[in-house]
């Protein structure tokens, strides 16, 4: 038991990978005796274990117009064949007041855009006087509002010349929404947890936040959910033959989708596809999480769509029935399928890009491909399909994640940290 209040505040519960992670390390926590509680602005769900700011009918529709006010305002500003997440965080929730926050040791930010702590209402958290840690799911905190980056560098300066908005300039609203977060981070002391090494090396090159104090702490996950199942037993369960050699992604909005890199799966497959060395019909895809399946592109190989998948001990089962994940994701911090899909020992082949390298050890539990080449994550495919010791492979995924994101590992990283702050706190 260690004698610790610790708050973590996040717009949503578990809506997301950063809810997700946010929840998933809060049960650590409290797992090893941490007293960790979670405030969320927005709740979908009914989990009674986290706390609600806006409960009364009046705060849930501001809170709705707010979310609703920042996502639509944010689209209004951007330019229309632009699919990359940006904020304006005009809007804002303050969090002052509230019991949970002000009997905290340690108040412990997440992701909080859409409406909740917008710069100002961030600044007035030093009022308190209390450590106060940021883990970054994005890279959003240290940019004039876009959420992902991709080449842009501009988060090195003062943001300015968006190449996301419709009135770009020196001055325009990414550098005015810049110029707001210098304001407030002057103002306010927090420690930064990048959850990838390629997030803490993003940080120390941001204008805004390069001399911040920065601890590199993964995200973790559920090893008792997620673990492995017997391969053929999982495909049964999704009425797949077990000689299958089963590949399978997650959600993919439109082969234009930018973030998700989904063109570069339909290219690797193609390509796959028409190897000598690659017996089409042993081959079959599946992808979970569209929500519409007539809004897919077409597959080179038979395609299973799951649609989405609510229970954790079915995609957990799901991920034990492929012999692959794959994910071409083009920007990505430390995302969750990667070490969903590790845990359920399944190899997991991807492009050598943000946080995924700190999961996907190469030709050992999975196969790194360059950057935006489709025809080498064919390689990484074809790789793993003609490899003789594919369970040598399987059980190094699961070891991977036993060893570094198991909870426990992480949640004493998080409470050897949380207590160095509040020894380092003026007496």
């Amino acid at each position: 038991m260690i004698d610790l209040k610790v708050v973590h505040l996040n717009t949503y519960d578990g809506n997301g990978g950063a809810g997700r992670a946010c929840l998933r390390l809060s049960d650590a926590l409290n797992g090893m005796g941490v007293d960790s509680k979670v405030l969320v602005y927005y709740q979908f769900g009914n989990n009674p274990h986290i706390h609600n700011l806006s409960k009364s009918p009046f705060a849930k529709a501001k809170a709705v117009f707010n979310i609703l006010s920042e996502r639509y305002l944010a689209k209004a500003f951007s330019k229309a064949e632009v699919k990359t997440p940006f904020s304006l965080q005009w809007f804002g929730k303050s969090v002052l007041k509230n019991k949970l926050v002000q009997e905290a040791d340690v108040i412990h930010i997440h992701w909080v855009n859409h409406g909740f702590l917008s710069p100002k209402f961030l600044a007035e958290l030093d009022e308190l006087e209390k450590p106060i840690v940021w883990t970054f799911h994005d890279s959003n905190a240290f940019t004039g509002g876009c959420h992902v980056r991709y080449s842009c560098e501009n988060f090195r300066r003062q943001c300015g010349n968006c190449p996301l908005l419709k009135m770009s300039g020196p001055r325009d609203i990414s550098h005015q929404t810049w110029k707001r977060k210098q304001k407030a981070y002057s103002s306010l002391n927090f420690h930064v947890v990048a959850p990838s090494n390629w997030m803490a090396q993003s940080v120390k090159e941001s204008s805004l936040l390069g001399l911040r104090h920065t601890s590199v702490i993964p995200n973790t996950i559920e090893v008792d959910v997620f673990k492995p199942y017997v391969k053929a037993e999982a495909k049964k369960i999704l009425k797949i033959a077990p000689e299958k050699f089963v590949l399978m992604s997650g959600f993919m909005p439109s082969k234009n989708d930018k973030h998700k890199g989904t063109q570069y799966l339909i290219d690797a497959l193609f390509e796959l596809s028409r190897r000598p060395e690659i017996p089409n019909e042993q081959i079959e895809l599946v992808i979970f999480g569209n929500k519409n399946e007539q809004d897919v592109p077409k597959f080179p190989f038979k395609t299973t769509f799951l649609g989405t998948i609510n229970k954790d001990e079915h995609l957990a089962k799901c991920y034990a029935a492929a012999d692959a994940f794959i994910t071409p994701s083009l920007e990505d911090n430390l995302p969750n399928t990667v070490m969903e899909s590790l845990a359920c020992a399944t190899p997991v082949i991807a492009f050598t890009t943000g946080g995924i390298p700190d999961m996907v050890k190469h030709l050992q539990n999975g196969y790194l491909a360059r950057y935006k080449d489709a025809s080498d994550l064919a390689d990484g495919i074809e790789w793993l399909f003609l490899h003789e010791k594919q369970e040598e492979i399987q059980k190094e995924a699961r070891r991977t994640v036993l060893s570094t994101f198991a909870p426990s590992v992480i949640a004493e990283q998080h409470a050897a940290l949380y207590l160095k702050l509040l020894d380092d706190m003026p007496k």
